[in-house]
């Protein structure tokens, strides 16, 4: 029997810390189907108070108290959320204190901290990652492929664009991608003038079954869809990875975050 659980993530700013935080601890229950709401922008008491009452209905509906995860630093607004008739985890009160005395020195508890300590040329580099990294989507171009951290390859619908806007919008690094296509296995060679960037590349696969289901959601009923043609030309692509030296994984359960991780480690981009 599958468990069901509301947990809830409350913070001042937008709630991804708390959310990825949060998140990582709920992935290690496989037994517990939870749904996930986050509260942001909960800046001032009012906005503390009807977060409690939203949690609090929550459980009256669900029948079990929620799981209430918080990354607020102002004390008196966590003291209030903290009243919800929940189970809370305060990521500050946690981490912050024991910080503190390791540091021996006083946190500044100022709301907004994570994401003010990153500087402009670091936001600039990631708008710069993303525009360059859809200019480069689905083999648009090779144009400026010096420009380029790496280079993505792999049949169509095996998760090269959001891993290449992961890539991008996480890291600010610039991500291309190119579909290896029927025309390319014919040939023999890999599109456009990727040759010249083969330190860059890196290829992904997927299982036959599991792109058919992609693909057939995507354009019912065709050849395009079909199990044998994922078959042949997944057999084809990996058969040219092979071939090429071209450092490669199967997509067909890993997370995105998986799939960066892998490549940020073999190309040694972290």
């Amino acid at each position: 029997m599958v468990i069901k659980r509301t947990a809830f993530f409350v913070s001042d700013g937008t709630g991804l810390t708390a959310e990825a935080l949060g998140h990582s601890l709920l992935t290690q229950f496989e037994d517990v189907e939870f749904r996930l709401i986050r509260i942001p922008f909960v800046d001032d008491a009012d906005k503390a108070h009807a977060a409690v009452i939203r949690i609090n209905d929550t459980g009256e509906r669900d029948g079990i108290r929620p799981i209430l995860f918080t990354t607020l630093v102002n004390s008196k607004l966590a003291a209030i959320v903290h009243e919800a008739d929940a189970f809370c985890l305060s990521f500050f009160e946690t981490f912050l204190a024991p910080l503190e005395n390791e540091l021996g020195v006083k946190s500044s508890h100022t709301i907004g901290r994570s994401h003010g300590t990153t500087d402009s040329s670091d936001y600039k580099q990631r708008i710069e990652a993303i525009n360059y990294t859809l200019a480069h989507d689905d083999g648009i171009t090779d144009r400026d492929l010096e420009q380029a951290d790496v280079v993505l390859v792999g049949v169509s619908r095996c998760g090269k664009t959001p891993t290449s806007l992961y890539l991008a919008m996480q890291f600010g690094l610039k991500a291309a991608n190119f579909p290896l296509i029927p025309e390319d296995f014919d040939r023999g060679q890999l599109p456009g003038s990727l040759e010249r960037h083969r330190g860059k590349l890196f290829g992904l696969t997927i299982q036959p079954e599991r792109l058919a289901q992609i693909r057939e959601e995507r354009r019912p009923n065709s050849r395009y869809a079909s199990l044998s043609n994922c078959r042949y030309e997944i057999g084809e692509a990996e058969k040219m990875m092979r071939r090429e030296s071209i450092r490669w994984l199967d997509s067909s359960t890993k997370s995105i975050e998986e799939i960066a991780a892998t490549v940020l480690q073999e190309l040694k981009l972290s």
